[in-house]
């Protein structure tokens, strides 16, 4: 496995070595181990699946606020999407900073996106199909999100009209929250 860092601390690419021949191919889509030897240290407690149909499907900016806050592991294990990742920590130096990573069943790269920020991903194809690990169990009572178009925030989906929840529809613009980070 390789890490790479990005301009966020603490948000994380990380690439797997893919073992391949004329079967196909292997590879360990987590190791926690492999991971803490790499500086990332998480405990990580659920695995959630979901599956977009649709081109353009937009899910985010989600979060849970303390004291449920999540790191997640996210990968892409059919199509393609478009990983989204905002520091809402008001103390950083990078608040309402973004960082967006494309998430393809082909490169096999998961983001690593640690406590005290949002989470989004728009699908670029149809039938995606993301997994990821969370350190902390979903709590509905501090289940959050942010609008996905905040100017505030100005995340670049390339896309005016996404498919969205009616729960990501009615999410408020950030400076309309208390985020609690």
């Amino acid at each position: 496995m390789f890490i790479e860092k990005t301009k966020l601390e603490g948000v994380l690419i990380i690439t797997p070595q893919v073992f391949g021949d004329s079967r196909g191919w292997f590879f360990e889509s987590y190791s926690k181990i492999k991971l803490e030897k790499l500086g990332l240290i998480c405990d990580f407690v659920q695995d959630n699946h979901s599956k977009s149909e649709h081109i353009h499907t937009l899910r985010g900016l989600h979060f849970q606020k303390n004291p449920k806050a999540q790191a997640k592991l996210i990968r892409c294990v059919r199509g393609k999407i478009f990983d989204v990742a905002v520091d809402i920590r008001k103390s950083s130096p990078n608040y309402l900073k973004w960082i967006g990573v494309e998430l393809t069943e082909e490169n096999k790269k998961q983001l690593f996106i640690p406590k005290g920020f949002a989470h989004g991903f728009l699908t670029l194809e149809e039938n995606c199909e993301v997994m990821y690990k969370t350190d902390e169990y979903y709590a509905p009572e501090c289940d959050s999100g942010i609008r996905w178009n905040d100017p505030d925030i100005g995340v670049d989906w390339k896309v005016d009209s996404p498919v969205l929840s009616q729960k990501d529809l009615n999410s408020k613009f950030i400076k309309d929250l208390d985020i609690g980070f």
